[in-house]
């Protein structure tokens, strides 16, 4: 068996892969129904690492003005950090996909966050407040097009359509 692989084009991206899978998916549906995995253990204190796939550990701490020791980012970090990086594939997926060069992007992602709740001082919302995103691209494309991009990205992000809806969500102590 042979495997075929395409070699990254515009923005380094390897869009026929992409595309074939669109189209396994157009017509084999069930192909789209995947899920993802990532096992957390507790090391020690308020330190954790996740492990995804066959990747290195990712490390979790908080800042010494948690408790934590500052070794990595804490979880809502790598949350906020999560909605950048499914951002960046958006854009750089879909402006290839429009034939849009990319010539750099910054994806600046800010969250407000009481901590009342989480230090339990009080009852209430432990969660983000709000999540703000700059996104800062240059690119020779004319305005038009890339507000076109922005909302096509904005409109199919897996992690910003998470973050903006209630989903179920089921914690069970094994």
């Amino acid at each position: 068996m042979t495997e075929t692989t395409t070699a990254p084009g515009l923005n380094n991206v390897e869009i026929g892969r992409v595309i074939s899978l669109a189209e396994k998916i157009s017509s084999e549906p069930h192909v789209a129904a995947t899920t993802w995995r990532a096992e957390v253990r507790w090391d020690s204190g308020f330190r954790s690492s996740a492990r995804v796939r066959d990747f290195d550990p990712a490390h979790s701490d908080e800042p010494e003005q948690l408790g934590g020791t500052n070794t990595g980012p804490n979880p809502v970090e790598q949350l906020l950090a999560a909605l950048g990086n499914c951002l960046a594939v958006g854009y750089a997926a879909n402006a290839t996909a429009a034939g849009i060069e990319i010539r750099d992007m910054t994806i600046d992602v800010e969250g407000d966050l009481d901590l009342h709740t989480f230090l339990g001082l009080r009852e209430g919302h432990a969660g983000f407040s709000g999540i703000k995103v700059r996104v800062n691209l240059d690119s020779e494309a004319d305005a038009e097009a890339l507000r076109l991009l922005h909302e096509k990205v904005i409109g199919s992000s897996p992690v910003g359509h998470t973050l903006s809806r209630a989903i179920p969500l089921d914690i069970a102590l094994a």
